[in-house]
């Protein structure tokens, strides 16, 4: 078994880490947002389930223009969410039931109204405020168009002109000015940030859009031109490190800066990249002299497929392997659909389309899409490597597909002009109990409105409750925390198609039918299955089984 101790530096390696998006996890005050108290209150549950640690996103003073991720002050607590009083008893009762806590960090920029950029508003052309940030003067004969082509991931341009005609770099929402990392106030600042957390019993961090911080700003500045402007695929037509403004070699200095500081504490802070490229580019992020770990998304984004899922298991593996990292493995999150919805949708479905039918067409099954969730579930967590566990998948959610557009609150749907629905489908807050205004999440109505359906999922009605996904999560980290050992798998030869098979050690294997029929079951005791064995000696469809 694994050493999870506190003084274990090498405890995240293979960790089960949840996280929590806190506006959605629980309010304690009553406003219907939910805040810090809310979280220190349910961290019990986080504990019973079985995790390792918990994640927690943005909850700096935010105007919310991006879900908390256009951060105000990055060394603050937003008021609306509690204070730092209240951040250092959530750590410290996290600490007190053997739980590690992680940060969501935003290195790539700041909130419009943070003071640093009304600063450069006020100080105008050519200040040093302005340099904290990338300002340039637009093209054309008056300079009224943006001074390059580069598009925001949000939609549109990524230029927005201020009153004196100068325009500043928004990579995401207008409301997200991008910092300048060749300032070297800039990195200053943020050591400071690392050292403030830290300082406070922070164990780890997140690092958002990690591989976004440095740019080509040598003038003129380039267009991108056909490359594309977002994604993965606009990086596959560059030279590797070579594109404007993602995933530049210059990058990885200032995560080598940042070991510097993690290493300067005992055990030593951890840290994860999100970082959106391509495989061979995201080892060099998780180097054990830069952040250590990256979000492995191409099995986040893998269909329900043996084959496909066999490839990308290998060559993660591999990939970490390289770098002396652990592999990482996350099947939802706070910005993609929830997998118990998503892993249904035939391959090559448009989710956007999916989300603006209001998940009718196709229509998912949730039955259906839980059973292949919890399959999918036992099959990540028996993976060597750190799993990332999103709030209410150990519920069995699915996607709120069907929200109200005039509830939307993620700034992608008005960005793109209402042709992207966005992400509040997975966002909508937790249901604790079967009744209440908002289903136990807090005493009044939530921030997004809950289905009714959500009764059903609430913890209280799946607690103790013989078969329910919670206690198949419960069961799952419980058996986990006894199986684990080593960092490796070993394929099992001769398996069925569209079946994956592989042994971690002699004790635990195992096998997930991905096919349509019923397969043979493989010798061995049943140590836990993802759907009831109605048949001896056989698995059946969309159903992982783990075999001592």
């Amino acid at each position: 078994m694994a050493d999870l101790s506190s003084r274990n530096p090498d405890w995240w390696r293979q960790a089960v880490v949840y996280q929590v998006y806190p506006r959605s996890f629980a309010d304690a005050d009553g406003d219907g947002l939910g805040d810090l108290r809310g979280v220190t209150q349910r961290l019990n549950h986080l504990a019973t389930l079985g995790v390792d640690a918990l994640w927690l996103s943005p909850f700096y003073p935010s105007e919310l223009a991006d879900g908390g991720y256009d951060v105000a002050d990055p060394r603050d607590v937003d008021p609306r969410l509690g204070t730092l009083d209240d951040f250092d008893a959530m750590v410290a009762e996290a600490h007190r039931l053997g739980l590690k806590v992680v940060v969501d960090i935003v290195p790539n920029h700041t909130s419009h109204q943070h003071p640093w950029f009304q600063e450069a508003l006020r100080a105008g052309p050519g200040s040093a405020a302005r340099d904290r940030y990338v300002f340039r003067s637009g093209r054309s004969t008056h300079g009224e168009l943006p001074p390059t082509d580069w598009q925001s991931v949000f939609g549109g341009s990524a230029w927005r002109r201020v009153a004196d005609g100068e325009w500043y770099l928004h990579l995401f929402a207008p409301e997200q000015p991008d910092l300048n990392w060749e300032n070297e106030e800039v990195r200053a600042d943020f050591r400071t940030t690392l050292r403030f957390w830290s300082d406070r019993g922070v164990d780890g961090f997140r690092v958002d859009v990690a591989h976004g911080l440095a740019k080509d700003l040598a003038e003129p500045l380039r267009n991108i031109g056909g490359i594309g402007a977002t994604g993965e695929e606009a990086l596959l037509r560059v030279a590797p490190g070579s594109h404007p403004y993602w995933d530049r070699d210059e990058v990885h200095e200032i995560y080598r800066d940042w070991r510097k500081i993690f290493d300067a504490y005992t055990p030593p802070r951890t840290a994860v990249a999100e970082a959106w490229v391509p495989d061979t580019r995201r080892a060099l992020y998780a180097r054990p002299d830069e952040l250590g770990q990256a979000f492995n998304f191409e099995y986040l984004q893998a269909s329900w497929d043996a084959d496909e899922l066999r490839e990308v298991i290998t060559g993660s593996l591999a990939t970490a392997r390289t770098v002396g990292a652990s592999a990482t493995w996350v099947l939802s999150n706070h910005d993609v659909v929830r997998h118990a919805s998503r892993l249904l949708l035939p391959p090559g479905t448009d989710e956007n389309a999916w989300l603006l039918s209001g998940g009718r067409a196709p229509a998912v099954d949730q039955a259906a899409g839980l059973r292949r969730a919890r399959a999918a579930t036992l099959l990540m967590l028996a993976l060597p490597g750190s799993a990332y566990v999103y709030q209410g998948e150990e519920l069995g959610l699915p996607e709120v597909a069907d929200l109200p557009t005039q509830v939307l609150r993620d700034p992608i749907w008005e960005q793109t002009g209402h042709v992207r629905k966005g992400r509040d489908g997975c966002r909508v807050p937790l249901p604790w109990t079967p009744d209440g205004p908002s289903y136990g999440f807090g005493p009044g109505a939530a921030w997004l409105p809950q289905p009714e359906f959500f009764a059903s999922y609430a913890v209280a009605a799946q607690a103790g409750a013989e078969g329910s996904t919670l206690e198949l999560y419960r069961t799952a980290l419980r058996l986990r925390r006894k199986l684990l050992e080593g960092e490796t798998l070993t394929w099992t030869p001769g398996a069925p198609a569209g079946v994956l098979d592989f042994s971690r050690t002699e004790n635990w294997r195992c096998v997930t039918n991905l096919t349509e029929r019923s397969v043979p079951l493989p010798p061995g005791e049943v140590l836990l299955a993802g759907t009831p064995l109605a048949e001896a000696g056989s698995l059946p469809p969309d159903t992982t089984v783990w075999l001592g």
